[in-house]
């Protein structure tokens, strides 16, 4: 019998987001996951990680303390901060009929 123990690391989404497709996706599956405006800061804040944090944050006219803060759980960042980070992100947000 062995008594090995195996460590993993916790996992964070913002290891996986390599490109835009997916960056795309993962925000779109933050806005489809209910009415919860704190999770689409946070998975903000989960794509902000996946890069630099500190371009991303003068790209967006803020400190990254700032932004940190804003894109957290308990942030709750401006319409026009989200705006500004899906800009610098390269995303365009867009609207469409909920039928």
């Amino acid at each position: 019998m062995s008594n090995t123990t195996e460590a993993f690391s916790p996992y964070d989404g913002a290891d996986y987001l390599d490109n835009l497709d997916d960056v795309a996706a993962y925000l779109e599956a933050a806005l489809e996951d209910g009415d919860d405006p704190a999770l689409v800061a946070r998975a903000l804040g989960t794509i902000a990680r996946s890069g630099n944090v500190s371009e991303l944050a003068r790209r967006v006219g803020m400190s990254r303390e700032g932004l940190y803060k804003a894109l957290s759980g308990d942030g709750n960042p401006s319409f026009a901060t989200i705006v500004k980070v899906a800009g610098a992100l390269g995303l365009k947000l867009h609207f469409e009929p909920a039928v």
